[in-house]
């Protein structure tokens, strides 16, 4: 059943990609967040019916149509990514110079996890963000200044960091280079 919930994203990113939408687009009709859409997209958050069907409104399509290519769970005991599986997230319009890659996403009992590889661009431009998961960094090259609250901490190629994400935070690059980082982010359970 989870895979199911999660495919519903992946779902809503495809109807939308195939209308040449952005998440702007479905935000603004649905009267909901762009950083909504984008968690839902990316299987960061599931939503709730009525969010999901408003979506599912804009989109223009027939519910049934919606759920029937949406796969059902499968008995497997791992799961594997392929690199050419690995899709660019879509996020912030007034991020600048970052490029966020899903490597892998599952929902493993009550805890959600998903991983990313991470491009920050010398000169990137983001406000600091929020996410409802607890989130490591694992820097593979490259060098980020990580600001979290009113902290700051240099990374650099090799050094990790684990923090709660609901800590408003962003990486900033002020070197040279791109950095790039493994992200993992490992999703609380909602409390509604």
């Amino acid at each position: 059943m989870d895979d199911y919930l999660i495919g519903i994203g992946k779902r809503i990113k495809e109807i939308r990609k195939k209308k040449g939408l952005t998440i702007n687009n479905i935000a603004g009709k649905a009267d909901l967040s762009n950083g909504l859409i984008s968690r839902i997209e990316n299987g960061r958050t599931i939503p709730s019916l009525p969010v999901l069907l408003s979506i599912v409104n804009v989109l223009d399509i027939a519910v049934p149509d919606f759920f029937k290519d949406i796969p059902l769970s499968g008995a497997k005991s791992f799961i594997v990514s392929r690199r050419e599986d690995h899709t660019v997230i879509e996020k912030e319009d007034e991020a600048k110079g970052f490029e966020y890659r899903s490597l892998l996403g599952k929902q493993v009992a009550s805890v959600g996890f998903e991983a990313l590889l991470l491009e920050v661009q010398p000169g990137s431009q983001r406000e600091k963000v929020e996410t409802d998961a607890f989130e490591f960094k694992y820097i593979l090259s490259g060098e980020c200044l990580y600001q979290i609250g009113d902290e700051e901490v240099l990374l650099k190629e090799g050094d990790a960091l684990f923090f709660d994400g609901r800590i408003p935070h962003v990486p900033v690059n002020t070197g040279i280079v791109s950095a790039k980082m493994l992200v993992m982010y490992f999703f609380l359970p909602r409390q509604d």
